[in-house]
This record gives C-alpha cells, sequence and structure tokens, in this order.
C-alpha cells in the first residue's frame, strides 16, 4: 500500500468519525470512547482473570482503560485529529503494516468487563482494523469479574463465564439468563457439549454472515447482542439454513422476525388487551384499509375433540362462530395434528387453502405458528397461549381468576370448620392467580379461613389425598364448558363419601371467536396493532363473556345470589378481585396469600405429563434447561 492510498483510508475514516462526533453531541450521547477507570471501582470487582492471547470481536471494543488519548477518536474508534497530525502518521503507518507484507502481528492489551473491552495499549491499531471492517482482533485480555448480583446483566455475564470454556468465541454473549442453553440445543448440541475447532469456525463463520443483514435493519440500535437476534432467528429456521440462504434470501427471513428481534428488549414484550374489539381505526385509518366482508378462517389442534374436553370446548367454539355470523366466515378444521413438522403441514394446507385468520389451539403448536408467521405475514395468526412475545402471533387466553374469586366467595360462606382444599393444576401463567382471586374471594366471606393446596401436576389422586385429610370442601378441576358436567367438577362438597358439585367457573370459546373475528370485519385488528416489537396477548374475561359461571342446583338462595351480586360486579368493574394490580401483574404473579397452607412445586418435583406444559407456560420457564424436543421459546 502507497502512501498516498493510506492516506486516503485516513480521511475516509476521519470523515466518518467526525460525523458520528457530531452525531453523538446531538443526540446528548458520550462522543468519546468510554473510560474503564470511569465506568468501575474496586467495589464492583470481584477479581481478575488473565486470558493471554486471545480472538475477540471489534465491535465488542467499545473504550479505553484510561483517559489517554481518547479525545483523539470518536465512540467507535474513528479518527478525529487532523491529517497532519504526528497521531494521523502513526496511524497511516500502521495502515500501510496492515495491508503490507508483515501485517499487524502483535496483539493489542486490554481488560474486558462485562463483555466489553477497553483498550490499554494498541488504540491506533484497533482504529485501523475496524475501518477496514476486520471482524476480530488479536488481544492480551485481562477479564474484570464483576461482583454477583440478581442484576439481569450481572446474570447473563455469569452465564456468559459457565459458557464461554465451551465455544471459546466472546461472540456468543447473550443480554439474558437461560439463552446459551437454548442456543446448544438449536445448534443440536447437548448442554455441556464443548464445541470443537471445526465447529467454533462454522458457527463464526454463519455468525459473521448474519451480522450483516441484522446490522443493515438497523440491530446495532437496538440493545441486545447479535447472538440474541441470531437465536430468535433460529427459533424459525436452522443452521444449515443460515449457511446455505444466498445473501437475499438471508435478508429476507431476517425481516420476516425482525419485529421478534426487536421485542427482545423488554423481558416480557406483551401488550395485555382486554377489550373485546379493540377501538375503531381513525378516519385516514378507514380511507387506508379495506375491511373484509368474508374471512376464511382455519382452525388447527393437537388433539381430538372426542378424546379431549378442550379440544371439544374450542370445536364448539367454532360451531358458535359458524351460527352466530354465517356466511361471513367459511372454516376449516385440522384436529389431532402433532407439534412439529405435522402441525406445520397442517398450517401450510390451510393457507394454500385460502386461510386468512388462524386459531390454533393449543400452546405446544405455538413453535409451528411461529414458522408459518415468518412465511406469511399476511395471514393472522393465533395461539391459545398467554404470554408469549412474539410480535407474528397474537395469543389469547381468559381471565378464569374472576370466575374463581366468585367460587371461592362461594366456598367461603360454605365453609363449616373455615378449611378449604384446593386443586391446582400446573404453575403455569395464570395458575397463582386464580389460587390467589380463590383465596380473596373465600376471605371475602370468612376472614378466617384456610386453604389447603395440592397440585395434581404432582400427584395423581390430589383430592382424594384431600379428603383423608379431613377437608370436606375443596375446588378442583373447573369444566371446560356448561354442557359438559363430570362429578365431581368445580367446588365440590364431600357428602356421605361422595363429591357433589356446587359451582365452577367455565370458558365460553365462542365468544371469544366471534368477538376476534369481528374486530377484523370492524378494523379493531389492525387499530389494536401494537408498536412495532411488542406483542399482543389479548386475555379477556366477564365484561366480554369469555368466561362465566355455573352454579349448582343445591347451592343455597342466599349464596347464589351473592354470587349474581359479584359477577355483576366483575363485569361492570365495580368488583375487583385484585385492586389497583396492572393486567400483567396479574398474569405474571408468582406468590400465594399467607391463608393459602401449601407452595408453587418447583418443575424437579412435576410428574412427567405435567413438564411439557410448563416448559411452554410455566412461571419459571426462564429457568428450565431445554431439553432436544422441546421448542425453543
Amino acid at each position: 500500500m502507497s502512501r498516498q492510498e493510506a492516506a486516503a483510508q485516513y480521511g475516509a475514516a476521519l470523515k466518518q468519525g467526525r460525523k458520528a462526533y457530531k452525531e453523538a453531541l446531538l443526540q446528548g450521547r458520550y462522543p468519546y470512547p468510554q473510560v474503564l477507570d470511569e465506568i468501575i471501582s474496586d467495589s464492583m470487582v470481584a477479581g481478575q482473570l488473565d486470558l493471554g492471547v486471545v480472538e475477540i470481536p471489534t465491535d465488542q471494543i467499545t473504550g479505553t482503560k484510561t483517559a489517554g488519548r481518547q479525545t483523539a477518536f470518536s465512540a467507535g474508534f474513528y479518527p478525529l485529529l487532523d491529517p497532519d497530525t504526528e497521531f494521523a502518521g502513526k496511524w497511516m503507518d500502521l495502515c500501510q503494516a496492515h495491508l503490507g507484507d508483515e501485517g499487524i502481528r502483535d496483539p493489542i492489551r486490554c481488560y474486558e468487563y462485562l463483555g466489553r473491552f477497553y483498550v490499554q495499549e494498541g488504540n491506533k491499531r484497533v482504529s485501523v482494523l475496524k475501518s477496514y471492517g476486520a471482524p476480530t482482533v488479536l488481544a492480551s485480555v485481562i477479564r474484570m469479574i464483576p461482583v454477583w448480583s440478581e442484576d439481569p446483566e450481572i446474570l447473563a455475564y455469569y452465564e456468559f463465564l459457565d459458557s464461554y470454556p465451551k465455544t471459546g468465541l466472546y461472540r456468543v454473549r447473550f443480554r439474558r439468563a437461560g439463552s446459551f442453553a437454548k442456543l446448544q440445543k438449536a445448534l443440536g448440541f447437548d448442554p455441556d457439549h464443548v464445541w470443537t475447532l471445526e465447529e467454533r469456525r462454522r458457527f463464526a463463520a454463519g455468525f459473521t454472515y448474519f451480522q450483516e443483514p441484522f446490522r443493515k435493519l438497523g440491530g446495532d440500535s437496538l440493545p441486545i447482542t447479535t447472538a440474541d437476534a441470531l437465536l430468535v432467528w433460529l427459533k424459525v429456521y436452522s443452521f444449515d439454513q443460515l449457511i446455505r440462504l444466498p445473501a437475499a434470501e438471508l435478508s429476507k427471513s431476517v425481516r420476516a422476525v425482525w419485529a421478534d428481534i426487536k421485542a427482545l428488549p423488554e423481558p416480557i414484550a406483551v401488550r395485555t388487551d382486554t377489550p373485546p374489539e379493540g377501538k375503531a381505526p381513525g378516519f385516514l385509518g378507514r380511507l387506508l384499509k379495506t375491511k373484509p366482508t368474508h374471512l376464511n378462517v382455519a382452525f388447527v389442534s393437537d388433539q381430538l375433540p372426542e378424546h379431549s374436553d378442550w379440544a371439544r370446548a374450542h370445536d364448539l367454539g367454532r360451531q358458535y362462530l359458524e351460527a352466530v355470523l354465517g356466511d361471513r366466515v367459511t372454516t376449516q378444521v385440522f384436529n389431532g395434528v402433532r407439534p412439529g413438522a405435522e402441525a406445520e403441514a397442517a398450517l401450510e394446507e390451510a393457507i394454500q387453502g385460502g386461510a386468512q385468520l388462524i386459531f390454533t389451539v393449543t400452546p405446544p403448536l405455538i413453535g409451528a405458528c411461529r414458522k408459518a408467521a415468518a412465511r406469511h405475514p399476511e395471514v393472522r395468526m393465533l395461539n391459545c397461549s398467554v404470554s408469549m412475545p412474539y410480535a407474528g402471533v397474537r395469543t389469547y387466553y381468559s381471565r378464569i381468576y374472576e370466575g374463581k374469586y366468585i367460587v371461592g366467595a362461594i366456598a367461603g360462606a360454605l365453609a363449616r370448620n373455615g378449611r378449604i382444599g384446593y386443586v391446582a393444576s400446573s404453575p403455569i401463567f395464570g395458575v397463582p392467580a386464580s389460587i390467589s382471586a380463590f383465596a380473596r374471594g373465600a376471605q371475602l366471606t370468612n376472614p378466617n379461613v384456610k386453604i389447603r393446596l395440592r397440585w395434581s401436576c404432582v400427584e395423581e389422586n390430589a383430592m382424594d389425598a384431600l379428603a383423608w385429610e379431613g377437608v370436606s370442601l375443596l375446588s378442583n378441576r373447573d369444566i371446560p364448558t356448561p354442557d359438559r358436567v363430570r362429578e365431581p367438577w368445580g367446588l365440590c362438597r364431600i357428602e356421605n363419601g361422595a363429591f357433589r358439585s356446587l359451582a365452577s367457573p367455565y370458558w365460553h370459546w365462542g365468544n371469544v371467536y366471534t368477538n376476534l373475528v369481528r374486530s377484523v370485519f370492524n378494523g379493531g385488528w389492525d387499530a389494536l396493532s401494537a408498536p412495532e416489537g411488542q406483542a399482543v396477548n389479548y386475555w379477556w374475561g366477564m365484561d366480554s363473556r369469555a368466561i362465566d359461571i355455573l352454579l349448582g342446583d343445591s347451592l343455597p338462595e342466599g349464596v347464589r345470589q351473592l354470587a349474581g351480586i359479584l359477577r355483576r360486579g366483575i363485569i361492570d368493574g365495580s368488583v375487583q378481585p385484585f385492586p389497583n394490580a396492572a393486567a400483567e401483574e396479574i398474569l405474571h404473579l408468582d406468590t400465594l396469600p399467607d391463608c393459602v397452607e401449601g407452595e408453587i412445586p418447583p418443575y424437579e418435583a412435576l410428574l412427567p405429563m405435567a413438564r411439557p406444559i410448563v416448559r411452554l407456560q410455566g412461571i419459571y420457564r426462564d429457568r428450565i434447561p431445554p431439553e432436544k424436543e422441546d421448542p425453543i421459546l
């Protein structure tokens, strides 16, 4: 390389540096590289570790160890000093060396803290290499280990410390704990697999290939890492596809999941909507959008209605939709399709058959939904689940805790000795809220009540166990539809060794489906579109007739009247099981009231049959190590 070419390279880098400097000032950001000594103190560091010479990503070099000549660089290590300075001359010397026979051979010296590097020696080398877009640089690294805390960033970093010996790559860095285990699964590795040299090289090549479209779409402006974004992509596509896809197709695939990538910065990026139809679009929206007059709607279930009460309840909901909307809807039905490839094929068949709106009625089908949504963004896709942070797939469920509050009040009024049993299903989103609402309702009519909690996901005969303990009044599983009355259901009393049902909440999926389809017809679906990068979770209750209460014939009249008063109060908003609590707080509740005798079981205590749903919807799902057969969430 000639001196003239080196000068031209410096001029281009200088232009970029000064542009970045001005933009930083205008946006109120610090315009120079950060200084590690000004960021941390001794009390923040638990210790230091000399890593020797390793290859580090240049995009993770964010600052300098000491102040020194930091003002010679923009925040991105591009030069700021005039071309006739001594600094510029040395920069050009390194530039010529970089493209000469010898190259830049000496490693830089730097400190690493929380996955970011701060240069002690070699600032100009970093600047030259960054100007040429070099992805990595050799560095002698001192790792500064932060004091442990429960801060999410610290937790994620400590997970990185565990994963780094397996990967040997600094680029595999996430912002959320639990992500590395998901990456291992996505790559087909066992959790403790140590990557071979060939696997490291293959991953690094794919990572660099993915990074280009990620950055072009604005990834560098997001508070996430490239590895975070890649993991989202790998939930829909495979790593083998990443290696094989042409650049244009890769860019298209990244755009297909971009909304989900943008949703990552928030711990739970789910918008909870409670009104049944959403607000109507404004005048401009009505001008720009043509509302459909007919919809082709598909229903997909991994169970058969004749074998599953849950599947039957949703199929009755479909029939209700057809009865109410008549020839305004055409429906397709796919029952008994297994999650995975079979479900993906069913969704594709539905779409090819003209489906414009698809309901998948169980959480295990979320993986197939996400893949179909990425391929067909024009199709409205919904999954019957809660707290799924995917912008491409909306979710829907019911606030069953409202019914539990009323049943709890009934139980408190009928509890002769102040003892009530409660059989909970699984520790999934919404279940602790239902237990707590039941307890609050019981305390409303019996302040000294005690509730004995057992879990059907832990023991198969939880009801019998409560009966053996002398509990004569207990809450069992809710009935799915009011016409499917199988003793014992809901709140039961044990009389002469037999269970007599008294009251139970039930789902009305027909109203849910009718409201959602009408929201498409009237423009409410489009009006409800959340900000980009945020998901929509429909979570409806009694005010939208998504749930209701069934009362048994033997219920005393006074208690029946109480139930009616509470029901009307919940519908009009004058009665609230959780006053002043936001919907998201209620949905993610993971504690129980003091009057409840029992606790939420850990994953290890669950029966094998209960574990899959807890992996998908469990209140502690992010802390469960993934297994090969599970979808990556």
